[in-house]
């Protein structure tokens, strides 16, 4: 392995230690031991569901496929990687599907299917946690998510489809009633507003950075050095997520958004349309993380080809431990950053969407100013070497932003649908999503790195609006503006 990609992870690794170990009394959230146990409680949860769910990262392992054309079915590409999953299973599900047969189509479609089923089922399924409680809907989850790992080991087609909607379904609970249950259980005990920016850091910086490296190294070991097949990171999964589900089940109290016995998931529905509708803010947030979070599942689809578009031979595996590196550096310099009382999120991401805009700029600019090489095969070139450190940067843009925009829901979205309204978020996403998967191939690399930087300028712009508007009230309350929604329906109709 080349030293450029050594210094680099060394580097990173340096410098994420040094923060973490040297922070001042700026830095620290003075917190009580009663919410240090919460905190700590919430953590191990987050880290168990982090290990073996859904994360919609794609992990770009160079298993055993190194020809790029023998996985596409039409204009569904996936360069080097096995599937949008997660991380402990993520770089197994293309090489168990394949195992058992199945071609490149058949595939193309379990894989279309799972978001498909997150924005449809998903949707529905995760707005109930308002309504029926968010603990019994971060247990059905793991009931979900272990039943979508029991499905791998069928070689039937409609089997296995059926595991890809339960794990459609698991991802909107996963990305809605985890972080619903701890906002409310949050206040509920009567803990500091600015505590909960610290939790939302820390379940970055471990859960989306630190587990995702060691989930990786394990279902390494389970597959290569045990001999226990492609599907053993499953079976481990479904062993993380029981376990999880014990915690919960043991040491979580329920809580709900709106539980009044009149309200059914139409109404609701409805209620968080008006919500949106009747709040620029919420609005706002809502555009704003479609269009960072459509422009990073894109990301996912581009750095392989970006990196090796002659077949260079580049670790896969290593480079990606190194973006979840560049991950954990931004959640610590947020955490930093939230600490501060002067210190506004609304202003800061503004910076943080422009740079992660610049930052996907680079693999145009270094294509019009870096000589292109012909030669097949070999090292990473300089291009690709200026490009992954500009991909770390983006990385470390998305650490920053995970807990940044988690602090901002907190504060903008009504605590009667705060799932709801999440998951309203997902549905364009999702859509956003299946486009680019299917439509990946149809355009230049550089067309889609572009499209994705105009993106997330677009999402500085929105994020300016949004601190304008910041100073202004909340909207009204919750149960009168879907009350006001109800009463001026009959008059519409008339």
């Amino acid at each position: 392995m080349e030293l450029f990609y050594f210094m680099v992870f060394g580097g990173l690794a340096a410098v994420v230690a040094a923060l973490e170990m040297n922070k001042g009394n700026n830095d620290r959230i003075n917190t009580s031991s009663a919410f240090n146990s919460f905190k700590n409680n919430y953590l191990v949860v987050y880290s168990l569901m982090m290990v073996s769910v859904w994360s919609k990262v794609c992990i770009r392992f160079n298993l055993e496929y190194d020809n790029f054309d023998e996985h596409c079915s039409g204009n569904f590409v996936l360069p080097r990687c096995v599937e949008t999953g997660d991380w402990l299973q993520g770089p197994y599900v293309y090489y168990l599907y394949s195992t058992y047969g199945f071609g490149k189509g058949e595939i193309g479609q379990l894989f279309i299917a799972g978001f498909g089923s997150s924005m449809l089922f998903g949707t529905i399924v995760g707005s109930l946690a308002d309504k029926q409680g968010r603990k019994r809907a971060c247990v059905t989850y793991c009931i979900t998510y272990i039943l979508s790992c029991i499905t791998k080991h069928s070689p039937q087609y409609k089997v296995l489809m059926v595991g890809r909607v339960l794990g459609g379904i698991a991802t909107s609970l996963l990305f809605s009633a985890f972080e619903s249950w701890l906002v409310a259980e949050h206040f509920k005990r009567g803990f500091d507003q600015q505590w909960l920016s610290l939790t939302f850091s820390k379940a970055i910086f471990f859960g989306n950075g630190f587990v995702a490296i060691l989930a990786g190294l394990f279902g390494n070991v389970l597959v290569h050095f045990f001999n226990l097949g492609p599907v053993s990171p499953f079976d481990a999964a479904s062993i993380f997520l029981a376990i999880g589900m014990a915690v919960i089940l043991s040491s979580w109290t329920e809580n709900y958004g709106d539980p009044s016995e009149s309200k059914d998931l139409l109404t609701q529905f409805k209620g968080a349309a008006v919500a949106i509708a009747s709040d620029e803010k919420i609005a706002l947030l809502g555009a704003i993380q479609s269009l960072f979070e459509g422009s990073m599942y894109t990301f996912v689809f581009l750095w392989t080809p970006a990196l090796s578009p002659n077949d260079e031979d580049i670790p896969h595996g290593f480079i990606f431990a190194t973006f979840m590196l560049a991950s954990m550096l931004g959640s610590s310099i947020a955490a930093r950053l939230l600490a501060r009382n002067t210190v506004k999120v609304e202003s800061y991401m503004q910076i943080v969407f422009v740079i992660s805009s610049a930052s996907l700029l680079l693999p145009i600019l270094t294509n019009f100013l870096v000589p292109p090489s012909n030669v097949k095969g070999g090292g990473i070139t300089f291009s690709g070497c200026l490009q992954v450190l500009g991909f770390c940067v983006f990385e470390a843009c998305v650490g920053i932003f995970w807990p940044s925009i988690m602090k901002m829901r907190s504060q903008y979205i009504p605590e009667e649908a705060r799932s709801t309204i999440m998951n309203f978020f997902r549905i364009p996403l999702n859509i956003f999503v299946c486009i680019v998967l299917y439509n990946v191939n149809a355009f230049p690399i550089t067309f889609m790195f572009g499209m994705c930087s105009i993106f997330l300028f677009l999402a500085s712009i929105l994020q300016k609006r949004l601190s304008v508007l910041s100073d202004r009230p909340r909207i009204e309350d919750w149960r009168m503006l879907t009350e006001q929604n109800a009463e001026t329906e009959p008059l519409d109709a008339a």
